[in-house]
């Protein structure tokens, strides 16, 4: 991500008061119960759901998809935009689940910021790091959220030291907690010099706030157990002389994450970590594009799809192109040049989202997310503009890590078949390979769980059962080369090339013998493990 330097012009107040960001974890960190108590407090819900419902409690907003509802996991990613004090949020839930990292990966390039959710009795995870890693290469500013207090977690430092060491950054704590497990009863706001108190009767309900003149005013015994009191007096100073202080730069260019501890389910601590994106987070930032950079301020409309979602709606076989705003005041009926294909797109039906709610959004500008409905003409990568043939650049495709062939349960529907894969394959949920020799398609994805997903989903959205079966290849790469080296290399390997749905040639492995021999062979052809999503 560019440098947020300090000689920017500044921004028009509707593009500076938008933050947009992501919220990463490892599954079942508490994500998706974070989301919802944002948008309880940005008022768009009255009352949020819970991940596991039961009987007539209510499931999640940002949710919507049968088997997400069956497993009580995020599957895709889920944009939302709500109001919160004077500030507009772009949120953008995505899967914690490891399987479903390409998806997260994409969106990390549609956000200037990321809240990282860690869970307070395990720590940094494997997921979390490996997300951690995607930011630190887009240099994205991060704050973090250490959730779970009420339930029996580990020493504060001990998760902070965690996080400095693991993740190789910087921490300071915006809020220190008070009593851990059943003896948690809230935060002290080192940034404010409140108390907050958590209510554990009401779910719903936001925390009571005690403005106290700092930790030596009397009033902190009245609502605070004296062994407790002491405690917290002890470790704060230790936090102040041992953990830096707050430097606001320092948080914009991804060196430092302020960290708040709380309990999402409770509603605790989310308010304090939503002020703090406020004031913290970053404003709507540059884009990397191709000739030139796009910026923010700039007064004609740019933006660039990071996510496909098909059949949002099964009654209409709809697609939804996800696309962020990178520049510009964009409004209704607008028509824009979609710069792969160079033809003019009047966009007369934008969405907006709430969750599984969409309303026609009248207008956007750079920083939001809007949901642009299309019968399959918008791909992941494409950049739209007002006519400039800009490209935005970084959008990564990943190389598949598992391999099945996948054929119809009903060998005349092949052609529905294809149909369907072609279309979960723009919308990025999968890579579809058609082999050069012999029939079928060779379906490639990052983890296990895809294959569920992508069989229950053909199902439901196109009624066709399918069968996915062990393939002889392991993995695909890329060819890339000059057209002549390319084609000799093709006829020499011919039952390993393969196809993928935007027509490059694929080179399918089964050892990595095959692909050592390759570079060893046909030293003027590479293969690639990554592809960028171009527009």
């Amino acid at each position: 991500m560019p440098d947020a330097s300090h000689n920017r012009p500044e921004l028009p107040a509707e593009i500076a008061r938008r933050r947009t960001f992501a919220i990463i974890s490892h599954p079942d960190a508490g994500k998706t119960t974070l989301t919802e108590k944002f948008l309880l407090f940005g008022g768009a819900i009255q009352m949020a759901g819970q991940v596991r419902a039961k009987g007539e409690a209510r499931r999640t907003r940002s949710d919507y998809m049968q088997m997400e509802k069956d497993r009580g996991i995020s599957v895709s990613a889920s944009a939302m935009s709500f109001d919160f004090k004077h500030f507009r949020f772009n949120l953008v839930d995505t899967p914690g689940h490891s399987d479903f990292s390409e998806d997260t990966y994409r969106t990390l390039t549609a956000v200037d910021a990321a809240i990282m959710v860690i869970d307070g009795a395990k720590g940094v995870e494997s997921q979390t790091r490996k997300l951690f890693e995607v930011c630190r290469l887009r240099d994205l500013p991060i704050l973090t959220f250490c959730n779970k207090m009420d339930r029996e977690s580990r020493d504060t430092f001990e998760i902070i030291d965690e996080i400095q060491e693991n993740l190789a950054i910087d921490v300071t704590p915006a809020s220190w907690p008070i009593g851990v497990g059943r003896d948690f009863v809230g935060c002290y706001d080192l940034l404010n010099d409140r108390l907050e108190l958590m209510d554990r009767a009401d779910r719903n309900k936001v925390a009571e706030t005690i403005e106290i003149k700092g930790l030596d005013d009397p009033k902190l015994a009245e609502h605070v157990p004296a062994h407790l009191v002491d405690q917290l007096r002890e470790e704060v100073e230790m936090a102040r002389e041992l953990l830096p202080t707050l430097n606001p730069q320092s948080v914009l260019e991804g060196h430092m994450t302020p960290i708040w501890f709380g309990s999402a389910i409770n509603s605790f601590g989310v308010k304090e970590l939503m002020e703090g994106i406020g004031a913290y987070g970053p404003e709507p930032q540059p884009q990397s594009a191709e000739p030139r950079q796009i910026s923010p301020e700039e007064t004609k409309v740019s933006g660039f799809v990071f996510k496909v979602q098909a059949n949002m709606d099964p009654k209409h076989r709809d697609r939804v192109a996800f696309v962020r705003m990178a520049s510009g005041h964009f409004k209704r009926g607008m028509k824009l040049t979609h710069v792969r294909t160079k033809k003019p797109l009047t966009v007369s039906a934008p969405v907006l989202f709430l969750a599984s709610d969409r309303e026609l959004a009248e207008e956007a500008w750079a920083g939001d997310i809007i949901g642009i409905p299309n019968h399959g003409q918008l791909r992941i990568g494409d950049t739209l503009t007002e006519g400039e043939a800009l490209r935005v650049t970084g959008i990564p495709s990943f190389a598949p890590e598992l391999l099945q062939s996948c054929r119809a349960g009903d060998p005349m529907k092949a052609k529905h078949l294809e149909k369907a894969l072609m279309q979960f394959a723009e919308e990025g949920a999968a890579k579809v390979f058609k082999p050069a020799f012999g029939s079928g398609f060779i379906v490639g994805v990052v983890g296990a769980l895809q294959f569920e997903v992508l069989g229950s989903r053909i199902e439901l959205e196109y009624g066709l059962p399918v069968r996915f079966e062990a393939s002889q290849f392991t993995s695909a790469r890329w060819v890339r080369g000059d057209k002549q080296a390319v084609e000799k290399f093709m006829d020499a390997n011919k039952q390993h090339i393969a196809h993928d749905h935007d027509g490059d040639v694929v080179y399918l492995t089964r050892l990595q013998w095959d692909i050592d021999r390759i570079e060893r062979d046909y030293p003027d052809v590479t293969l690639s493990a990554t592809k960028e999503m171009m527009g």
